[in-house]
């Protein structure tokens, strides 16, 4: 009981350590999250990276030397990190998403944070152990498969598109496919007077005339973060037509502000319009525990951060990536497309339905270590991560296959027990800052 009280308390003080500024802004989108967090452990895990971390920082890592504890990581790497994107090519690619936690550390961390939630989730589908062992067997043998490969032949152009996709994820390639701007524009916008903006639907805030002109000036300081390779030349593509305020959307964004921003586009046809997201960048969880100050002063703040780790991990980022600042905190930039389409588990039950696609995730992951936009920044990183991952394995492969699925099996029982705990602190108003009603 007293463990089981200390636990409780920890992962209470971990939460608002990690949230207090945003809870006491929006104390009523913490609830929403919380709520959403409750549902399943699977959930709880999605929302709590800030915990894995502050566990990570008591763990010894064999696997962590010198290079390899200070490798670009995704830092909340889980099973539905996962969809689609248009790359600055016009290639339409699978590959990970939502970079909001990304930051440097050990590559292993990730490792163990998407084996983990694959023990979840596969836990969620009543599997067992063995065939979960045999899961993440898969996926840490194709991903080391993909580094030895990057290291022995030096290319890193491995993509995941229409060409070379088959099964689950070719599907989700050819759904995003469909999806057409001008129905994206309908849901969001209407033309009235031959000018399009957002419709006042009660998701939308209208902006004072201070805010607006505060907006505009981070949009302006936003376009010199567009790399010259990406940015367009036409005269009319960044007009601003319309700016409305929005609230944070998903588990991990409870209580940040952002913004929609509506340029011209292309031309001036109004199907061409784009909207543009900026939205507050958040303290990345890794950044929590790793202390190096050159890192850290790096970043002029979390939307800068954001995005250069993007860059960092993401082969042909979106063209609109960038950042900018209100107020002195920092926003980051870029669009929604109608090309997203993120992976869904519910339709994926059996062993033999998982097992192929986690080797392109395992494949996907590697990539996202190993290779790099072109736009990117090399200062913080100045070796191959590919070379550092082989040297510091070694010829134990098969022990560090072990020991990250040994470390997720026991961790994903963890986790079930946090979330029961966690629970209990909800409805007992045990988290300040949050009511539960």
């Amino acid at each position: 009981m007293t463990d089981a009280t200390e636990r409780q308390e920890m992962i209470a003080n971990t939460l608002v350590d990690a949230f207090e500024a945003l809870m006491k802004v929006d104390p009523y989108a913490f609830r929403a999250k919380f709520r959403k967090m409750a549902a399943d452990p699977f959930a709880f895990y999605r929302g709590s990276a800030c915990l894995f971390f502050a566990d990570m920082n008591e763990m010894e890592d064999r696997w962590a030397d010198e290079r390899t504890s200070r490798v670009w990581i995704h830092g909340d790497l889980h099973a539905e990190n996962f969809g689609t994107y248009m790359s600055s090519n016009g290639l339409l690619t699978f590959d990970i998403n939502d970079f909001d936690e990304a930051y440097l550390g050990h590559f292993s961390w990730d490792l163990r944070r998407f084996v983990t939630s694959l023990a979840l989730l596969c836990w969620r589908k009543a599997l067992p152990e063995r065939a979960i062992r045999d899961l993440a067997r898969t996926y840490l043998t194709s991903y080391l498969d993909q580094v030895e490969y990057y290291a022995s032949s030096g290319q890193d152009d491995f993509a995941l598109h229409l060409d070379n996709t088959e099964g689950t994820i070719h599907e989700i390639l050819q759904d995003a496919r469909t999806g057409r701007r001008s129905d994206m524009l309908d849901s969001m916008t209407i033309v009235e007077n031959h000018e399009r903006h957002f419709r006042d639907d009660g998701k939308n805030r209208r902006l004072d005339e201070t805010e607006r002109a505060e907006v505009e000036r981070a949009f302006e300081q936003y376009l010199t973060t567009i790399p010259e390779s990406k940015k367009s030349g036409r005269e009319v593509y960044y007009t601003i037509k319309d700016i409305v305020g929005r609230k944070g959307f998903g588990i991990g964004s409870a209580g940040l502000p952002a913004y929609n921003v509506l340029i011209e586009g292309f031309n001036e046809a109004q199907e061409n319009d784009i909207v543009l997201s900026l939205k507050q960048g958040n303290v990345a969880a890794p950044s929590r525990i790793v202390t190096d100050e050159d890192i850290r002063n790096f970043f002029e703040h979390d939307g800068h951060r954001t995005v250069i780790s993007q860059r960092s991990l993401q082969v042909h980022t979106d063209r609109f990536l960038g950042y900018t600042s209100i107020n002195g905190v920092g926003f980051v930039v870029d669009e929604l497309s109608p090309y997203k389409q993120d992976l869904g588990w519910e339709n994926i039950t059996e062993p033999d339905e998982i097992d192929p696609l986690l080797v392109d995730l395992g494949r996907a992951t590697a990539k996202v270590h190993c290779a790099s936009d072109q736009d990117s920044d090399h200062s913080l990183v100045p070796f191959q991560t590919e070379e550092a991952i082989v040297d510091v394995i070694g010829d134990r492969r098969e022990e560090f296959i072990e020991d990250i699925t040994d470390f997720a099996i026991e961790y994903s029982a963890k986790v079930r027990r946090d979330r029961a705990l966690f629970v209990e602190a909800f409805r007992e108003n045990k988290i300040p800052g949050v009511p539960s009603t």
